[in-house]
């Protein structure tokens, strides 16, 4: 071996122990975070051998809950801004999806959407829930139709916020989503998790990411962190896109609230007009100066539209 070999050699095993260094991050044990994230009023429940956190808060005589689903990488925090208004009169749920949040992944590693369907149907039968209004912010979206096509007699009404499900034009991504598509760079994901990386990804939903205090991207990252959550984001990402639900779309009848972000680049305006039009009964709102998740970005203006779709 040449002398100038050795030296490159050297110089990139030393370059990939300090990133190590810099980078690296044990995981979170699941207790440690639910001391800061998952206490009261949030509950726990056995579902595929996963114990699911969730909060369910609000009037408990209200027949009609609303269910709240977030998007990739994020937890049920996300509604945060929207709970202590909406549980003033009604009942509210949201869980931490499997892969994300306090729950950690599935068992089996499945994580395509009719899984995800199926955990949903488990949960609301858990929670003796019949019917409710189901709404969701991006894979939460498409979660939520397509539990409307699956189960239409037990949504009376569906908010799709920024959803997914049509084929995506996306004019900018997270660098997370990016970096977890990539083979043999993702497995680094895994352990080296830079906070920065975080950080971008969170930015690069918002329309004005200078509004981003740091207490939400430290919630990002470390439930990031969560035993075995870095590896379900990982598998998530692999998965091919799977367009054989969208012409069930036409057949959802139930009154549906559009809500978008003027601003999103993950997942554009083109995508809520194709919502719009397929979509047989559906109020559009298109809020200016909004990235992909409105409920974070502009939570009292996204509020009073659901407001007055839910009072419809």
């Amino acid at each position: 071996m040449s002398r100038t070999l050795k030296i490159s050699i050297s110089l990139l095993i030393g370059f990939i122990v300090l990133i190590c260094i810099l980078f690296g991050h044990k995981d979170i044990s699941v207790e440690e975070l639910k001391d800061h994230y998952g206490a009261s009023p949030s509950q726990y429940l056995e579902i595929e051998g996963m114990s699911v956190h969730y909060r369910d808060e609000g009037n408990p005589n209200d027949s009609l809950p609303l269910v709240l689903i977030y998007g990739t990488g994020a937890s049920l925090h996300t509604w945060n801004d929207w709970i202590n208004e909406l549980i003033k009169e009604r009942r509210v749920i949201r869980m931490d999806l499997p892969a994300f949040g306090l729950t950690g992944p599935f068992p089996n590693r499945d994580y395509s959407i009719s899984h995800y369907v199926t955990f949903l149907d488990q949960f609301l039968k858990k929670l003796q829930i019949e019917n409710c209004i189901l709404g969701g912010n991006s894979l939460g979206g498409q979660i939520a139709w397509n539990y409307t096509v699956e189960y239409p007699k037990r949504v009376e009404k569906l908010i799709l916020i920024d959803a997914a499900g049509y084929p995506k034009n996306s004019s900018s991504e997270p660098l997370a989503f990016t970096v977890a598509k990539i083979p043999i760079l993702n497995k680094g994901l895994t352990f080296i998790t830079p906070r920065f990386v975080i950080e971008s990804s969170i930015e690069n939903v918002y329309a004005n990411p200078e509004i981003i205090e740091s207490v939400l991207i430290d919630r990002y990252f470390e439930l990031s962190l969560r035993e075995g959550n870095r590896q379900a984001f990982i598998d998530r990402m692999q998965l091919d896109y799977d367009s054989s639900e969208i012409q069930q779309i036409k057949n959802i009848q139930q009154p549906t609230l559009v809500l978008w972000g003027e601003e999103d680049r993950l997942i554009t305006l083109e995508s809520a007009y194709r919502f719009q039009e397929d979509l047989p009964n559906d109020t559009m709102v298109i809020l200016k100066n909004s990235g992909h998740v409105p409920m974070e970005e502009s939570p009292k203006e996204s509020l009073e539209i659901l407001k007055i779709f839910l009072n419809q």
